[in-house]
């Protein structure tokens, strides 16, 4: 898919200065999932979570990963981001990741 909006080129423009950007990488992935682009917008949070701790990328990541029927790399994306979750002390979103992994295995 090829839509584009302003918020994208604006997102990206920001990234040609800083690439590694972790919340300008996630609002990228979002942008793509509101455009209804949810594989780049997967393939953009699974290239974030490779490189990145941060835990929004994870749970996102695996309900693409779930909903395009990418089940392994789900649980995968979904038990790494449980344990940065729980390396970081975000008991919530542990939770929703876990809630989620036992729905899908």
């Amino acid at each position: 898919m090829s839509v584009r909006s302003p918020r994208m080129a604006q997102i990206e423009a920001l990234l040609a200065d800083d690439p590694d950007d972790p919340f300008l990488n996630y609002g990228l992935a979002m942008e793509y999932a509101s455009l209804g682009d949810e594989a780049a917008a997967a393939n953009q949070l699974i290239a974030l979570t490779q490189k990145s701790e941060y835990v929004p990328a994870f749970l996102q990541a695996g309900q693409l990963l779930n909903r395009l029927g990418r089940i392994e790399e789900a649980c995968t994306i979904l038990r790494r981001g449980m344990e940065v979750a729980r390396k970081v002390g975000d008991d919530h979103a542990y939770s929703e990741m876990n809630g989620l992994l036992v729905s899908i295995e």
